[in-house]
């Protein structure tokens, strides 16, 4: 038997337990974009002659979000998007998502720029695991990513620098940090304003669920790789996922309620853990707090 949406007399595609609601395709993406665009109004002020970099991976994620960017900012000519994929290394994965993203910025017209790990830091993450086993990959891997990330967005002149987080993606670092006592390292999480050296960041779809955000590539058609990194499993954010998700299925809305918590405490936090001022690193200039950045203490330039 078909369900009917909750909001007309058409077949139901999905059934969002946290609302309560059944949605058709047409209800399903106006109610995600009604979100999207309400969080970039709220949180992500879009100011004339702005251009936004998009992090941009071939992942559902980043596919959304520079389909959602280019639908509200196609039609106006001060506002410019530029797509910034990183081309980590990985051997038999990160070459599919490249193609995808290759598909859809081709498809929407959008600049596309393409920065590697082996170009920037001399070696690739496939490199860099396969010699050092004292942290996991993705601790790698995140340090640099968003190292050549920002480098490029600067590089363009970018004045905001959106990612791909979902509300999964949130509710597990808020837990994660939670768990780990790390409450000084929330303050990144925090209402976003601006750092010299940091390009100021965004992430329109904080507030849509990972299953909702693929619900969405697929429904319009997106080229996108479904494919997870080999190195996800060695994250201890796939066990938080995990408890997550049996927990939001036991309790749905909890996710949200994380989100909303945080978003609520964010303030205070914030007057607590003042922000260190930043310098150039001494070794390649970039952004960081104690005279050397992060990365090139991983890549061993001290």
């Amino acid at each position: 038997m078909n369900v009917k949406c909750s909001k007309c007399n058409k077949e139901a595609i999905i059934f969002q337990k946290y609302s309560g609601m059944h949605l058709c395709k047409k209800h399903f993406i106006e109610d995600v974009e009604r979100k999207i665009k309400l969080t970039i109004r709220k949180h992500f002020n879009i100011q004339k002659n702005d251009i936004i970099a998009v992090a941009l991976s071939g992942g559902k994620d980043s596919a959304v979000l520079l389909f959602m960017l280019h639908k509200i900012f196609d039609k106006r000519p001060d506002i410019e998007l530029i797509a910034i994929t990183i081309d980590e290394g990985i051997d038999g994965y990160r070459e599919h998502t490249l193609k995808t993203a290759k598909e859809l910025t081709a498809k929407l017209g959008v600049r596309h720029i393409i920065r590697s790990f082996e170009d920037e830091f001399d070696t690739t993450l496939d490199e860099i695991t396969a010699k050092e086993r004292e942290k996991g990959a993705c601790s790698y891997c995140g340090v640099l990513r968003k190292t050549l990330l920002n480098k490029t967005a600067i590089e363009v002149g970018a004045t905001k620098l959106a990612t791909g987080h979902n509300l999964d993606d949130e509710a597990q670092t808020i837990l994660l940090n939670h768990l780990r006592g790390e409450v000084s390292r929330m303050v990144k999480l925090a209402q976003p304003h601006t750092l010299e050296g940091l390009v100021l960041r965004a992430k329109p779809l904080r507030f849509i669920p990972e299953k909702e955000v693929a619900l969405y590539a697929l429904v319009n058609d997106l080229p996108v790789d479904f494919s997870e990194c080999p190195y996800a499993h060695e994250a201890i954010r796939g066990e938080v996922r995990d408890m997550l998700n049996d927990f939001e299925v036991a309790h749905p809305g909890t996710k949200y309620s994380l989100l909303k918590g945080f978003d609520t405490m964010a303030p205070i936090i914030s007057k607590e853990y003042t922000d260190i001022e930043l310098a150039k690193c001494r070794i390649c200039g970039q952004a960081c707090s104690l005279g050397i950045c992060q990365a090139c203490k991983l890549l061993g330039r001290e």
